[in-house]
């Protein structure tokens, strides 16, 4: 591959690396395992996100989207579609460490939750966006291009598996975006997206994440309520007095 190609992952992995170690610093984990809001944590998604969007008008940045796709057509001898599974990985991942006796942030209630809530925020953005902007795809198969899906799914899940997995070991996390920036690539040398289309949908999917471990806390108040079970202690036993049967029942409450 040519030192454009190169560049573009490594622009993916950079950008995945400056999410992630933004999270070591400025995400903190309270008691009560949940993730407190920090304002400072919507920049990397917010910049991706923008960037995104400004691609939409911008001769600019859309030239720079052409530049690339030329750049990537030139050296594509077949298509590779490992991007189609791997948007999956790390969330599968999170599911399969459990499995193997490797502990989360979360037991599989509250992070099945979290990924339901994650889930629900991300695909509602992506295709809210793809019928609105109706962007056409490189190959001009269709115009539903922006943001990728896929690059959003896959960043939803790094971004899920580094939570609940950072304080075990940071590499789970570092895989996890790994796999992800490696899905945006794919999505872009496939020639299913632009530049812009990948950058948004990374920012989409971990704030999609980070979303749904803010608002959790509110989601088990109102859903998941435990109310104080009263626990009464009874004794049964049975009498004989000489000329009666009966039983004794005796309750504290």
């Amino acid at each position: 591959m040519k030192k454009k190609i190169l560049m573009i992952f490594m622009l993916f992995m950079y950008l995945s690396q400056q999410a992630f170690c933004q999270e070591l610093t400025l995400d903190t984990i309270v008691t009560n395992k949940d993730l407190k809001f920090r304002y400072s944590s919507l920049i990397i998604p917010a910049a991706l996100i923008s960037y995104g969007v400004i691609g939409i008008e911008s001769d600019g940045v859309k030239d720079a989207n052409l530049e690339i796709k030329e750049e990537v057509n030139e050296n594509i001898d077949r298509k590779i579609t490992i991007d189609d599974f791997s948007q999956y990985a790390p969330t599968l991942a999170v599911y399969g460490l459990n499995a193997v006796g490797i502990k989360g942030k979360n037991n599989f209630r509250d992070r099945t939750v979290i990924l339901a809530t994650s889930f629900a925020i991300m695909s509602t953005t992506v295709l809210s966006l793809k019928n609105i902007t109706k962007i056409e795809r490189p190959d001009g198969s269709t115009k539903n291009s922006f943001p990728s899906g896929h690059t959003a799914t896959a960043f939803m899940g790094a971004e899920f598996l580094m939570q609940e997995y950072k304080d075990v070991s940071i590499w789970y996390g570092v895989s996890g975006y790994v796999v992800a920036a490696g899905t945006g690539f794919f999505r872009i040398y496939n020639d299913r997206h632009w530049l812009t289309d990948v950058a948004a949908g990374a920012g989409i999917g971990i704030l999609s994440t980070k979303i749904a471990y803010w608002i959790n806390p509110f989601i088990n108040e109102k859903l998941f309520r435990n109310k104080k079970a009263k626990h009464i202690n009874s004794l049964a036993y049975p009498y004989y007095n000489g000329n009666q049967v009966g039983l004794n029942l005796s309750f504290n409450f």
